[in-house]
């Protein structure tokens, strides 16, 4: 293609104009930007979707959160976010947010709202009554053992497990390292042996 004098000074002029003007509409957005978050309180916070750990700072004014964006002094995210990480503004601000636990009775067809002392109380007991109907102090299991003869025969020995099949548990990939650490300590404890990561589903 070649290009004349004349066709290069008018790419040029219109370059020149289309960047003023895209320079004008940043400036005015973030003039607007400024105007809305002026006076709040920032603070720092990790997004709670992943285990990227995205760094997000929260505008909040009268207790109330005003706008979030990322961080861009976070050395993982740079100031970058993800389309859920973005809208994590609606997680503080959305009518539709469930805030009191819901609970549908055996049989029921609809969902009633519950305290959440009532809803932690039943979990407990719940999580206890199933933990103390299946706990297995031992398991009987075949294993091979050499006979008098010196062949192997199959011989079912009984071994002590402390477990319950009657419960699994899966984690969140939003977990941090000692999050994980303290539920994997508590689920053992209760002898889970179906622990799994949303991570590997």
């Amino acid at each position: 293609m070649k290009v004349t004098r004349r066709d290069f000074l008018k790419i040029s002029g219109g370059t020149a104009i289309a960047g003023a003007m895209g320079l004008g509409i940043e400036s005015k957005d973030a003039q607007a930007a400024e105007m809305r978050t002026k006076g709040a309180k920032v603070t720092t916070t990790i997004c709670p979707y992943c285990s990227v750990g995205c760094s997000i700072l929260v505008y909040t004014k009268d207790g109330k959160v005003i706008n979030t964006e990322g961080d861009p002094e976070s050395p993982i995210n740079e100031g970058a976010l993800c389309p859920k990480g973005a809208s994590l503004y609606e997680l503080a601000n959305n009518p539709y947010r469930l805030k009191n636990p819901l609970y549908r009775a055996p049989g029921a067809t609809e969902w009633k709202e519950v305290e959440w002392d009532w809803a932690l109380d039943q979990i407990a007991r719940r999580v206890k009554a199933t933990r103390d109907k299946t706990f297995k102090h031992t398991s009987k299991i075949k294993v091979k053992e050499k006979g008098p003869d010196g062949k192997d025969v199959e011989v079912e020995k009984e071994f002590v497990v402390n477990r319950t099949d009657g419960i699994a548990h899966i984690g969140s990939a939003a977990l941090d390292n000692e999050e994980c650490y303290i539920l994997q300590k508590l689920m053992r404890s209760w002898g889970l042996v179906w622990i799994e990561h949303q991570a590997r589903i």
